[in-house]
């Protein structure tokens, strides 16, 4: 018979029970398919009394995880820990320094550090896979480094957190702000105690800069993305977008052009027609662009123990048949850093929303400094009339230049008949 392929576990929360969870449900289905039998042989968590619902009474249990990393007993290490730095760095280094392939859902670890972890890995022949780091359960790693190797990838983008998405869903069917709606997502698992990963856009742009690199055979480096998350997005800004037919998304971007890569995360207004937009809930979906296959389209869950063991499990069947590929789509050594194109040149069209005093001559002072940054309106929105009050009003532009946008937006907040900081929110009609 053939050996099988021995597993430990590093981590034995939400993920690493789901882990032992699949391979001891489906050990038949998955030994047929890997053509070998995966099992688990060694586990290491902080608790070794807690019940986790799963039989630990054949496993090897070790309290330090990079000692367990170490085990010549061993074949493969899933890290499931977390964290971009600390002990989930150092199992990963252990396990392939001791010439173990990792598998791993890290993706804040592998955005930071994860060109020196494939060189590792290369060097000492063995994988680094993550397919469960990116929009979960849906299969977009394997799906761009594998099933779109023929194409040149122009464009990859995609709703990458599922806690956003949850929450301005919830706040367009409901019409309550943002704050509640986070409080409804932290209360029903959603959501972290900790929100701001996944609010401020954090987490989205760990997995946009995996994406990138796969998508244009490069090195993308996390600190050059452009972040921004969803605070600032109000029930009034999704009515507007509403009324003006679009739908307010969480976007992750990674855009191919001559001059570079545009890579950014930011709000995004998109046709309510768009296939993107009708994703919902905590619902992910990534979309590319190849010059032959055209536009492809992957939804499903991105987050969650069932979803990301689920794509744990796949890589493991992927070593267990001795499937190999390089970590980064092409062997490291031989890949070059994107050359990031500024948020400053960004070309396209904008939302914008002021709260202005209803008196005469607000919008003529408006228009004005628009039209000195040559922006011209495309349309405008103001319902009804309260003289001498505050009231919102609402434009959206022609495509314009993001520098040329801001510093009208600057200028317009200094009018003293503006409230507030003016609200903007990007148009982006890279769906079709």
């Amino acid at each position: 018979m053939t050996s099988p392929l021995r597993i430990g576990v590093a981590g034995l929360g939400t993920v690493g029970v789901g882990v032992l969870q699949i391979l001891e449900g489906h050990a038949g289905l998955l030994a047929d398919r890997a053509g070998r039998p995966l099992v688990a042989a060694a586990v290491s968590a902080r608790e070794r009394n807690r019940d986790r619902g799963v039989d630990l009474s054949a496993v090897r249990w070790y309290d330090d995880p990079t000692a367990m990393a170490a085990d010549p007993e061993i074949d493969v290490v899933v890290e499931a820990i977390g964290g971009s730095d600390g002990v989930a760095r150092a199992v990963c280094e252990q396990a392939i320094a001791s010439g173990k392939s990792v598998v791993t859902a890290n993706k804040a670890l592998l955005a930071l550090h994860g060109e020196g972890l494939a060189r590792a890995a290369e060097a000492k022949g063995v994988s680094l896979a993550y397919e469960a780091a990116v929009a979960g359960g849906i299969p977009i790693i394997k799906g761009l480094r594998d099933g779109l190797a023929a194409n040149r990838v122009s464009t990859v983008f995609g709703i990458l957190n599922g806690t956003c998405n949850y929450i301005l869903t919830e706040m367009r069917d409901s019409g309550r702000e943002f704050g509640e709606v986070l409080a409804d997502a932290q209360r029903l698992g959603y959501a972290e105690a900790d929100p701001s990963f996944d609010v401020d856009g954090v987490d989205a742009a760990h997995k946009l800069t995996l994406l990138a690199g796969l998508a244009f055979n490069g090195l993308a480096d996390f600190d050059t993305l452009h972040v921004e998350g969803i605070r600032h997005v109000s029930a009034l800004d999704i009515a507007f977008a509403d009324e003006l037919g679009y739908r307010i998304k969480l976007l992750g971007i990674a855009h191919r052009l001559a001059e570079g890569v545009e890579l950014r995360v930011h709000p995004c207004m998109v046709p309510a027609g768009a296939p993107i937009a009708m994703v919902e809930g905590v619902f992910n979906a990534v979309v590319a662009k190849g010059d032959f296959v055209g536009e492809v389209m992957m939804v499903g869950p991105g987050a969650g123990r069932g979803p990301t063991a689920s794509a744990i499990v796949a890589d493991l069947v992927d070593l267990a048949r001795g499937f190999a590929a390089p970590t980064l789509g092409t062997p490291a050594r031989g890949l070059e850093r994107l050359v990031p194109v500024p948020m400053d040149r960004r070309r396209g069209a904008y939302y914008v929303r002021l709260m202005v005093v209803d008196r005469p001559g607000v919008i003529a002072d408006v228009t004005r400094l628009l039209r000195d940054e040559d922006i011209s309106m495309e349309s405008f929105l103001q319902h009804g009339r309260a003289p001498g009050d505050a009231v919102p009003v609402v434009m959206t532009t022609h495509e314009t230049a993001e520098a040329a946008m801001r510093r009208a937006l600057e200028a317009i907040g200094a009018l003293d008949a503006v409230l507030e900081p003016p609200r903007m929110i990007r148009i982006e009609t890279l769906a079709a």
